[in-house]
């Protein structure tokens, strides 16, 4: 099954995709056709949003650096999120701008140290996130502050939750992203230092995790600059297509 969550009537409304997913029957009944679809990121703006860095070891080689010891976390505000077809702002001063394509995991049950063998237990499902990255604005590798991560609009997330149960490894996914169809990314999620559930072990460790929360867990290697007018696709096999457009901000 996969879960969306549109705006339909000047309101966030939740849904599931129907008729091979060529439409979405939102909760309150009504059928929207996805091609006439506002989507929003399926996120609750309540949601702690987690990401990683350097969590592929061929990103970190690609950037010079040494895979890291401990999982390298940061934080991302709700508003930095955004929905698939929505456009992606890119800042004038930000001419090393570059997308990175992301397995999400959604948690769907309440996590607080748990074990690594019991961590996917917790995942309702995953989506795809395309977090770009700028360069400009960076000032620490390992600690990406927040003008690199966090600028309006510069996430996009989707287009829709698909369940765990439908993904059944999430260790052996194949990720890509294409810039006006010129691949720019190719990888696997067999290359992450820290998979999913040893980030659910980690991480539930300190915290507690709660249903709705999200787990950006990096991208593979392929740094590539964009610049407006620029298309670009992410997609996760058995999960999903995720496009948006820069425009210029």
């Amino acid at each position: 099954m996969k879960r969306a969550r549109l705006s339909h009537d000047g309101q966030p409304r939740w849904g599931t995709l129907v008729d091979g997913d060529a439409a979405v029957r939102l909760d309150d009944g009504a059928l929207v056709g996805v091609d006439d679809a506002a989507w929003l990121p399926p996120a609750e703006p309540g949601a702690t949003v987690f990401a990683l860095g350097l969590n592929y070891a061929d990103h970190s080689a690609e950037l010079g650096f040494t895979p890291p010891a401990t999982p390298l976390v940061f934080l991302k505000g709700h508003t930095a999120l955004a929905g698939h077809g929505t456009p992606t702002p890119r800042p004038a001063d930000a001419n090393r701008m570059h997308p990175e394509c992301e397995l999400v995991a959604v948690i769907g049950r309440t996590a607080r140290r748990v074990a690594r063998a019991d961590a996917l237990d917790h995942v309702a499902g995953y989506t795809v996130a395309n977090d770009y990255a700028i360069r400009e604005y960076l000032e620490n590798y390992y600690r990406p502050n927040l003008p690199v991560k966090n600028r309006a609009a510069t996430t996009p997330l989707g287009p829709w939750i698909v369940d765990a149960a439908d993904v059944p490894d999430p260790r052996t996914l194949r990720l890509s992203t294409a810039v006006n169809g010129v691949t720019v990314q190719d990888g696997t999620t067999a290359d992450m230092v820290f998979d999913v559930a040893a980030l659910i072990e980690y991480l539930s460790g300190f915290m507690t995790l709660r249903p709705g929360d999200l787990i950006l867990t990096g991208t593979p290697h392929g740094v590539h600059f964009v610049a407006p007018g620029d298309t670009v696709a992410c997609e996760i096999e058995g999960v999903g297509r995720l496009v948006n457009t820069l425009v210029a901000a």
